[in-house]
Parts: C-alpha cells; sequence; structure tokens
C-alpha cells in the first residue's frame, strides 16, 4: 500500500486528518444517533425497546465480520476502491432501513448497513500509511477523544432529528454525510498498493498476524477498553430512558456531560504519551476502568439507581477507556507494519465482536443493569491487567533471550 507516508505531504496533512475525522464520526453516527429514537422505533416496528438494543449490539457484530475482509484486501487492491465501495454498500443498507415497515426486515438492512459500515477499519490502516512515530500515536489520542465527543453529541443531536423528522431522520442524515465522505475519499485518495509486498490469501494473512501473542494481547487490552465504553452505550438507553424515564432530551443532555470525560481522558493521553512507559499507560488506563466499578458498586448500594450513581463511575471509566484504547492500538499496529489492513481488519473484528457479545449479555439481566455493568468493569479491567503483565513478560524474556 502506498497511500503511505510520502503520499501526505504539509499541503495534504489536514485534507487527511479531515477524512480521518470524518470516518471516525461516521463510524459511531449510525449507532449513537438512534439512542433517543428507541422508543419511537419501538412503536414504529411494534417491539420493545430491548429488541432495539438488540439492533445496535447486531450492528456492531455486522461491522466485525465485514472487516475481515475489508483490511485483507485493502492491502492488495488499495485503501481507496474498497472504501467508496463500503460507503456504497452503506449508503444502500441506510435507505433500505427508512424503507422498512416490518422489524425483520430493519435488522436486515441495519446488517447491510453494518457490512458497509466496516470500510471505516480502514482508518486505522491510513493512520499506519499516511503518518509516522509519535505523530501516529498522536493522532490515535485525537481519534479516540473525537470519538467520544461526537458519541456524546450523537445522542443530542439524534432528539432534535427525531422531534424533526422522526426516526427516518438519522438515516437520511447518515446517507447525506456518507456521500460527501465518498468524494472526499475519491479526489483525495490514491489507490495504489506496495508491489514489494507478498501476496497473500486472507487465510494466510489472517494467520502470519494471529500467530504473535503481542499482536493478540494488545488487540484485547484495546477490546477491552472498547467493551467498557459500547456496553454502556448500549444499555444507556434502557438505564435513562426506561428505569429513569428521561425524556429523549434529558437523555440526550445527560450523554453531554459523558463527552467531558473523552476530553479529559484525552488530555491525559496526549500528556502522558512518551513520558511514561506504553505497557504503565495501559495499566493506569485499566486501574481507572477498575476504579470506576467499584464506584458504580457503592453508589447503587448506598444511592441506588439515579443518572448521577451511573454518570460518575462511568466519566471516570471513560477516562481510562481514552487512556487505553490509543495506546494499544498503536502497539499493536506496529508488529505488522506491511499489512496495516489486515492487522485493523483483525484487531477491530475483536474489538466489535467482544463489544457486541458483552454488551448482548449485559443487556439480558433486565432491572439489574447498573449492578451488571459494575461487575463487568471489575471483570475485565482485570483480564486487562493480566494481559498486560503476560506481554511484559514476554517482551522481557524476547529482549532477555
Amino acid at each position: 500500500m502506498d497511500e503511505g507516508k510520502s503520499a501526505v505531504s504539509v499541503k495534504h496533512r489536514r485534507s487527511a486528518i479531515t477524512l480521518l475525522m470524518a470516518m471516525v464520526m461516521l463510524g459511531v453516527f449510525p449507532l449513537d444517533v438512534l439512542l433517543p429514537s428507541f422508543p419511537a422505533l419501538a412503536e414504529h416496528f411494534r417491539t420493545t425497546p430491548a429488541d432495539i438494543a438488540f439492533s445496535i449490539s447486531l450492528f456492531a457484530i455486522g461491522i466485525a465480520l465485514s472487516q475481515l475482509l475489508v483490511g485483507p484486501l485493502s492491502d492488495v487492491i488499495g485503501r481507496k476502491s474498497l472504501l467508496l465501495a463500503g460507503m456504497a454498500v452503506s449508503i444502500v443498507g441506510a435507505t433500505g432501513c427508512v424503507l422498512s415497515t416490518d422489524y425483520a426486515w430493519f435488522l436486515m438492512f441495519r446488517v447491510v448497513q453494518a457490512i458497509g459500515c466496516g470500510c471505516f477499519v480502514l482508518s486505522q490502516a491510513l493512520v499506519q500509511d499516511l503518518f509516522d512515530g509519535k505523530e501516529r500515536d498522536q493522532l490515535r489520542i485525537l481519534m479516540v477523544t473525537a470519538s467520544g465527543i461526537f458519541i456524546s453529541v450523537s445522542p443530542l443531536a439524534g432528539t432534535l432529528l427525531q422531534q424533526a423528522l422522526d426516526w427516518p431522520a438519522s438515516f437520511i442524515v447518515f446517507i447525506a454525510l456518507a456521500a460527501a465522505v465518498f468524494l472526499k475519499a475519491c479526489f483525495f485518495l490514491e489507490n495504489r498498493h506496495t508491489a514489494t509486498t507478498p501476496r497473500r490469501s486472507i487465510l494466510q494473512s489472517y494467520r502470519r498476524v494471529c500467530r504473535d501473542a503481542g499482536f493478540l494481547g494488545y488487540w484485547l487490552i484495546a477490546a477491552i477498553a472498547f467493551t467498557c465504553h459500547f456496553s454502556f452505550i448500549v444499555i444507556s438507553p434502557l438505564i435513562f430512558m426506561e428505569q429513569l424515564q428521561l425524556s429523549a432530551y434529558e437523555f440526550s443532555l445527560t450523554l453531554l456531560l459523558y463527552g467531558v470525560a473523552y476530553i479529559i481522558g484525552g488530555i491525559v493521553a496526549r500528556v502522558l504519551d512518551g513520558r511514561i512507559a506504553a505497557n504503565t499507560q495501559i495499566i493506569v488506563g485499566l486501574s481507572l476502568i477498575f476504579f470506576s466499578g467499584l464506584v458504580m458498586l457503592l453508589l447503587s448500594n448506598l444511592l441506588g439507581l439515579s443518572a448521577l450513581t451511573v454518570l460518575i463511575p462511568m466519566i471516570i471509566c471513560t477516562a481510562g477507556t481514552t487512556i487505553v484504547r490509543p495506546v494499544a492500538t498503536s502497539k499493536a499496529m506496529e508488529v505488522f507494519p506491511d499489512s496495516a489492513g489486515t492487522s485493523a481488519s483483525a484487531g477491530n473484528t475483536l474489538v466489535f465482536i467482544f463489544g457486541g457479545v458483552i454488551s448482548a449479555l449485559i443487556n439480558l439481566s433486565g432491572a439489574h443493569l447498573q449492578t451488571t455493568l459494575a461487575l463487568s468493569f471489575l471483570a475485565l479491567s482485570t483480564v486487562g491487567v493480566s494481559f498486560n503483565a503476560l506481554i511484559t513478560r514476554r517482551q522481557l524474556s524476547l529482549n532477555n533471550g
């Protein structure tokens, strides 16, 4: 792939970052802008809000499966063609959702939209292609921070769209944004690939990267950090709108506070980057996630369920997530720089499947969502610390050997 480092001059740097930020926004938009529309969707399709929450988890799994093909193919035929194809498929899926009158058809077109959105995995590959060293790490921190801000603002945007044009409005806006990104990619990206990179089948490509314990370990840590955030996002309408009876507008304003945690976490991550070792940064972030689980359990037992007893620990958790994900992702992507597409797909597939499955399991806990979420944070962060310790021990062994 040679949309590489030489492709980005000072002149094109701003265009590259604009494209990446747009891809980040579209990566979260189809998930989070729909949250305030859960009741309207449930009423329209004559089903329950829990079923609509399930469609969010299914969407994440659909993206994960799509990524399995997108990344390795992009290493061979180029990022641009795969990105454009994915955008086209996602537009078809979103259009189908708008036209659906039955819940089963809605689910099917959501999966089609998810398959198209799998192309957004290429944002990580493009960062690897277009930027070097510290600038690459800083950009990943910016992307995670921006993702959190978009996530926090999306429900408010979804509420305004819901009030203006009912639930189809979010899909219509997605179609317009996707078309804009399609045009941006057409004019900015080149579609070259490196002739010196050995041609491998998709299975051979995945076998190569998945044999490396360090690669898998860092991606599992990134998956754990993502899952803590994603699980909350999936069940947040059930907690705030169904259990606490907040209006869609009140719910969206509540999530704006959640965005503060991403900004704080992004600032801390930028400060820590380069000052302490990557594995130490991971421990700091995972420790914050563990602490958030303890705080959530404590507040739940002392004060019961309320917006504050959920938001306060989630702000702590999200600050930890924002510290962990960029550094774990960068460490994983550095292992196979010549196969950035395959590496990004393998890792992000793991991230989304992990997030989709765990969030679906938490969704099954019914009235005990807050307690289940807190226990999940404790368990997941403990597993993450264990993985980090194993990776560190392995690296020391290799260095000494």
